[in-house]
């Protein structure tokens, strides 16, 4: 699909013709329309959704039908029983629906919200300050137009980027973060038939393996309070050591001719966003690949122990599961290239051989005891000798007794907010 102005599309998805008068004059209407209704954020968050819903029309949404919906619903009880063995804790679904693409983007839009205004508001503040000061005052209330401008930029963009990262994903919780509502595994089916027309493997099986670790994803977070925070949290502060490349701004703004709308097709944001090159952001850094890493690393060992003598294909399921994760598809590259955050565990495979090593030392209580508080969590040096790590003296007897929702103990915070509770694990994981 084409740059779209601002990303604004016809119906149908496909941006104006120049030569068509009527199609100018409904872009020119709906452009108008936007600079007169700024937004109450940085980001345009209604032209997302419209972005993202055209794509999605254009390149196919199909409905979910009743038989996907019951398939779904049994594929994720029947992964429930089979996780029952592998893990300490009791289910974590609450609902267990399928969704379509759109419903995807809808379900997940909060937490893109939370994660992707901090980035867009500084990108906005800088285009303001691309205006020179002695002209600041002249342009009065007009400079309102500049901070609308930058949200509808970044909304339309954001908006292809996430209607391409719903075509792709097979699960609420496939990137790793918990995006979906608490208590609902949320399957794709349209996408999971896809991706397991590419693997040439049977459709029913790839379900099931999707619905597992769904499952063992819901689990994690149900049943951990803290660590929706945690990981939330891991992502915001790395993003707030994200540099804004002013002359990346300034170079695309200055291909933007008002009297000729293709012009506005021309603008790409990619590359505006930087990570700073400082120890704290290197820290941040390697605090949230940690956490990604643990987390996909725990759904990765659980799902093949509870899998490996149920499914034929377990092992080549794996790792393929294994290779996306650690890549990334074309649109979380592309998501990652608009905002300048990669969402990769790229010490998958360590994470995996340590909660492994975890469960031949502890057992499976002993492994899961490890999630009871963020500093009982391996830190990055860790990886490096699991068994170490695994065989260690620390008494998690201790543990039974303490309660961690009182007074002291760790609780869910929202995102954004200081990690008290954290304290010194920034450093640490």
């Amino acid at each position: 699909m084409p740059d779209i102005p601002f990303g604004f599309a016809l119906p149908g998805g496909q941006p104006p013709d120049p030569n068509d008068p009527a199609q100018m004059q409904q872009f020119m209407s709906q452009l108008q329309h936007l600079l007169s209704a700024p937004g109450s954020g940085p980001v345009n968050w209604d032209l997302a959704r419209q972005v993202a819903a055209s794509q999605l029309a254009a390149a196919g949404d199909p409905a979910v039908s009743p038989y996907e919906r019951h398939a779904v619903e049994e594929a994720l009880r029947l992964a429930d029983l089979w996780l029952e063995p592998a893990t300490a804790w009791p289910s974590g679904i609450q609902s267990p629906v399928a969704w379509n693409r759109n419903e995807w983007i809808f379900k997940t839009l909060d937490v893109w919200r939370k994660l992707c205004d901090p980035v867009a508001s500084r990108m906005v503040g800088a285009m303001g300050d691309l205006v020179p000061p002695e002209a600041r005052a002249q342009l009065g209330p007009m400079q309102s137009m500049v901070a609308t401008l930058g949200g509808a930029l970044f909304g339309g963009q954001l908006g292809q980027a996430l209607g391409s990262l719903a075509a792709e994903v097979l699960s609420a919780g496939d990137i790793g973060l918990p995006l979906g509502p608490a208590g609902t595994a949320a399957l794709i089916p349209a996408n999971i038939r896809a991706y397991g027309e590419g693997l040439e493997l049977p459709e029913d099986e790839v379900r099931l393996y999707v619905a597992l670790r769904e499952a063992a994803h819901q689990r994690l977070f149900q049943h951990v309070p803290w660590l929706r925070g945690h990981v939330l949290s891991a992502v915001e502060m790395y993003a707030s050591g994200i540099r804004v490349n002013r002359e990346a701004i300034e170079e695309a703004m200055g291909r933007v001719d008002p009297t000729d709308p293709e012009s506005m097709q021309a603008i790409a944001l990619e590359g505006i966003f930087t990570p700073e090159d400082t120890p704290a952001q290197k820290a941040s850094l390697a605090r949230l690949e940690t956490a990604l890493a643990l987390v996909e690393g725990w759904v990765c060992h659980v799902v093949d122990s509870a899998a490996s003598d149920r499914l034929p294909n377990v092992v080549r399921l794996g790792e393929a599961f294994r290779r996306r994760r650690a890549a990334g598809g074309p649109a979380e590259q592309t998501f990652a290239a608009l905002v300048g955050l990669e969402l990769r565990p790229r010490r998958l495979r360590e994470a995996a051989a340590l909660w492994a090593a975890l469960s031949q030392h502890r057992g499976i209580e002993g492994r899961d005891a490890v999630w009871g508080h963020p500093d009982l969590l391996p830190s990055d040096d860790d990886f490096a000798d699991p068994v170490a790590f695994a065989m260690n003296d620390m008494d998690l007897s201790e543990l039974d007794s303490f309660d961690f929702s009182a007074p002291g103990g760790v609780e869910e915070k929202a995102p954004g907010k200081p990690d008290e509770a954290d304290g010194d694990d920034d450093a640490k994981s």
